[in-house]
């Protein structure tokens, strides 16, 4: 009896021992593929042919149409990019320029987001809103804020009436929509109960907007565009109830917590702080900029009140005077080198008259003097200077990944309403600094709750709160959707609340130091020198700006510590 079990077991033994020793191959292999040191590289061509392939691999592969979030696939594809990421590592940069040194840094930072993303923030899995496809309009800072897919519909960027070309393009952006919706229910398995929550109103708007295309000019026209945009609506909306089932079961924390919001901070966006250090300064200038409004207040005492505009034509003329306020002060006061694009640019973005009961918290200051919000829009510059003047280096020509501009760009944005205020920009109407030191608060405000939503020592709503009762004059309080729209950006994008106060802090220190080198070699400070070499260095972290501009490598030299 034992021999007859012998014999008919022995097969099966054997076969099951060959298929053990097939998977410990297959992992054999995987795992010589990520720890193989991989050859060391000296040349920048090489880090650009690598940037290349980077940026291939990061845009994933489709499935059913739409870009592939799956667990199958990131598992699959992990063992490439570990081999991308150790072919960066082993760069030799030592004895390269500053500027290609940068240019490292970068792709150093997108491998990390890339790692972070898959490890911890795991958009496709927490975040209903990462599946939101239909973008109506262009961001002010170089790609969209917070963890955007890969597939996305860009109305902004079609004209209406379609041509042929550009119907057959909407018709293949609009197809993507109902394949990476049914994606979206088999990937999102997170339990972050705020992310979900928040989540659903993003893809609920998605279904308004689809509506609103059927409307533009020659659609109906288009049978089969039509038929898409119905079918996207369908799909749609189906998502936003199926979201809407499950949102009852969820129940967990959506905040990252402090030592990966630390991580993250100096690995991705290259951001020398911790979260520490991060909510002291905030509330420095959350303090400071109350004190300020109040001293500003009192000085202005006798003046007569600010009065906002209260028609259409009151404001048209409002926005006009300030737009050729704004203009002038930067021409005349030397203050940057003020391009042909400037001013078209920023007259794309003046605004229009809001009703007062519907105002939001930017187009109450506007419709009292919009200058501080158009000197934010500095933006605008930004933008057209990558439309018109592209960076001649690839790796900082088109949008950094992962929103790792955003000290950058919200951080400049953000530190030029004060220093044109500094400079002199309201010397004819002192009462509009009160505008700019409310407008900090609000910032200070806002970025110091998002912080604790992100400790998850309170949730969206009660960070809203700090947000909402730290804005001076209750000017947060009387339109709610902004209010809803910037926590839940800011609990999606660790880092992104908190950098426009904390860039705007790197900006300065990068000022500083520019100045005191100046100094240093009795050289006279000109600030158009400082902000042209800063513009002309491209939108990358203001830390790796701060070292190309000066040579100053302190705060580099921090985080990769």
């Amino acid at each position: 009896m034992k021999n007859i079990t012998y014999f008919i077991l022995l097969p099966i033994l054997l076969l099951l021992a060959s298929c053990q020793q097939s998977v410990d191959q297959d992992q054999a292999t995987t795992k010589a593929a990520i720890a193989t040191p991989a050859k060391t590289s000296t040349s920048y061509k090489e880090l650009t042919q690598l940037f290349q392939e980077w940026r291939t691999f990061e845009n994933p592969p489709r499935r059913e149409g739409a870009p592939d979030y799956t667990k199958a696939t990131f598992d699959k594809r992990w063992p490439e990019f570990k081999k991308l990421q150790a072919r960066l590592n082993a760069f030799d940069t030592s004895n390269w320029p500053v500027e290609q040194q940068v240019d490292w840094h970068i792709v150093w930072a997108e491998m990390n987001g890339y790692d972070f993303n898959q490890r911890i923030l795991k958009p496709w899995e927490r975040d209903p809103a990462f599946y939101k496809s239909l973008w109506m309009s262009r961001s002010d800072v170089p790609a969209h804020e917070g963890p955007t897919h890969h597939g996305t519909t860009e109305i902004w960027t079609y004209e209406f009436p379609l041509n042929a070309a550009s119907k057959a393009k909407l018709l293949k952006d609009l197809q993507v929509i109902p394949a990476l919706n049914e994606q979206a229910k088999l990937n999102l398995t997170g339990n972050a109960k705020d992310l979900w929550i928040a989540g659903i109103r993003d893809i609920r708007s998605q279904s308004r907007n689809l509506k609103s295309i059927a409307t533009r000019e020659g659609i109906k026209e288009h049978t089969e565009i039509v038929e898409a945009i119905q079918t996207a609506i369908t799909s749609t909306d189906d998502l936003a109830a199926w979201l809407e089932k499950e949102s009852t079961t969820k129940t967990g924390p959506s905040g990252i917590g402090k030592e990966n919001y630390t991580w993250y901070l100096q690995n991705v966006h290259l951001v020398p702080l911790t979260w520490e250090d991060e909510v002291m300064i905030l509330k420095r200038e959350l303090a400071r900029a109350w004190a300020s409004l109040k001293l500003e207040e009192h000085r202005n005492r006798k003046l007569p009140p600010m009065v906002d505009a209260n028609s259409p034509a009151a404001y048209a003329a409002l926005a006009e005077k300030s737009a050729q306020s704004l203009m002038k002060f930067l021409e005349d006061e030397d203050i940057v080198t003020v391009k042909d694009y400037f001013d078209p640019a920023l007259r794309e973005h003046l605004g229009a008259f809001v009703p007062k009961e519907t105002r939001n918290f930017f187009w109450i200051t506007a419709h009292y003097d919009p200058r501080p919000l158009y000197s934010h829009f500095y933006h605008w510059f930004e933008l057209a200077r990558m439309d018109t003047e592209p960076h001649q280096s690839e790796i900082r020509r088109n949008p950094l990944l992962y929103n790792i501009f955003d000290s950058r760009n919200e951080g400049m944005a953000t530190a030029v309403e004060e220093m044109f205020m500094q400079a002199g920009l309201y010397d004819d109407n002192p009462r509009v600094k009160e505008i700019v030191y409310i407008m900090i608060a609000q910032r200070a405000a806002r970025g110091l709750g998002s912080l604790y939503a992100h400790a998850n020592e309170m949730t969206m709503e009660e960070a809203g709160g700090i947000h909402s009762e730290y804005t001076p004059r209750g000017w947060m309080k009387t339109e709610k959707e902004l209010l809803l729209f910037e926590q839940h950006l800011y609990l999606r994008q660790p880092g992104y609340g908190t950098s426009y106060i904390t860039g705007k802090h790197l900006v300065e220190n990068a000022l500083a130091d520019y100045a005191r080198m100046q100094e240093s070699k009795n050289e006279p400070f000109e600030l158009k020198n400082f902000f042209d070499e800063l513009n002309s260095i491209g939108n990358i972290p203001i830390a790796l700006g701060h070292w190309e501009m000066t040579g100053v490598d302190a705060d580099i030299r921090r985080i990769r510590k």
